[in-house]
């Protein structure tokens, strides 16, 4: 039979020594806690004891927190900033006396648009732009803004229209049309400052920059005539690149001739100046046989390209005839000069070019 069974008290092996009335300490204990607390499930004592089990576990669960890599940890106690955290693991007052709220500040969120807008020249031009951006400042981020990607996305459009409204469309269009981008990204981040939203613009696109439909054909045209316009200038450059260092060698050439030239003149100045000085002295100190000796040289000079030969001797002496020269016809017929009382005598007379 079971020791359980109804019937003789003595079959509970349990209850062997506890003959004769006699209790343990530990059923004591036990009898002291179950009649102030009531069996649990029956009377208020159970109730209160549940309540207090939930209350301390959940102070236990809620005494600390755990902030992933990615994310920092904003406390608010009693609903007012405490406190950031870092990731890692941290301990807290229990709720409701603190709250964590989680931000993922490593995460780079983005917002885009397409909005048409009015050119600094009065053409209407068409731009997609998107904005990347992160979590600066959790604090500022959950306090400053209710909606943080339509505010950003407002301020963006902002940004964007006061940059292209004070641009021309061919300054968008052209190479120049990155540096827009950058003074977009610097206009944009400014007006987050000065609202505190704690958010860091991390890159400013435009992925199109186009005008209208109605008119896409004749800015085609447009572009087409500035291309052609681009290769015109550009092969004009490559032609002066080409002859401007030619004209330059030629003008360095030409000014080193000139001063050749005009070294050569100087020199031959100063020789013929020297010359005359002597001359100048031989005349003083026998004028007759200077003069006579200037006025061979002189006719020396003057006939010496002459085909034609002059004989002032009456034919007393024989003439050699430039070798080389066309004969000439008329040799038959020789034209006399006769000398002067001045002049050199017909014996000191120069013939074909001899000195006297």
């Amino acid at each position: 039979m079971a020791w359980n069974e109804p019937g003789n008290g003595q079959r509970d092996p349990w209850s062997k020594n506890r003959q004769g009335g006699s209790k343990s300490p530990l059923d004591g204990l036990l009898k002291n806690l179950k009649s102030g607390l009531g069996k649990f499930g029956q009377g208020p004592g159970s109730l209160l004891t549940g309540v207090v089990v939930l209350l301390l576990v959940g102070l236990l669960l809620s005494s600390y927190t755990i902030i992933d890599a990615r994310q920092v940890g904003v406390v608010l106690r009693f609903g007012q900033y405490s406190r950031t955290l870092p990731p890692g693991f941290h301990f807290k007052l229990p709720q409701p006396v603190e709250a964590v709220t989680k931000v993922e500040a490593t995460r780079v969120r983005s917002v885009n648009d397409t909005v048409s807008m009015l050119t600094r020249d009065e053409n209407i031009i068409t731009v997609d732009f998107t904005v990347q951006y992160q979590v600066d400042d959790a604090r500022k981020y959950l306090f400053s803004l209710n909606d943080s990607d339509g505010s950003i996305q407002a301020a963006a459009e902002a940004a964007v229209r006061g940059v292209i409204g004070n641009s021309d469309m061919d300054q968008i269009l052209s190479a120049a049309g990155a540096n827009l981008v950058s003074e977009a990204q610097q206009t944009l981040q400014k007006t987050l400052d000065g609202y505190d939203s704690g958010l860091r613009v991390t890159e400013v696109s435009f992925q199109n920059v186009s005008p209208p439909k109605d008119v896409k054909d004749a800015f085609d045209d447009v572009n087409k005539a500035r291309e052609d316009k681009q290769s015109i200038e550009n092969g004009a450059l490559a032609y002066a690149n080409k002859v401007v260092p030619v004209a330059r060698g030629d003008a360095a050439a030409i000014a080193q001739q000139a001063d050749g030239y005009k070294a050569e003149r100087i020199a031959t100045a100063q020789g013929d100046t020297a010359r005359f000085d002597q001359l100048l002295k031989e005349y003083k100190a026998a004028p007759e046989v200077t003069r006579r000796r200037l006025y061979i040289e002189t006719m020396e000079q003057v006939m010496a390209d002459n085909a034609k030969v002059i004989d002032t001797t009456g034919g007393r002496n024989i003439i050699n005839l430039p070798y080389g020269r066309e004969p000439v016809s008329d040799m038959g017929t020789v034209n006399a000069v006769a000398p002067t009382a001045t002049d050199t005598p017909a014996s000191d007379a120069k013939t074909n070019g001899s000195q006297p």
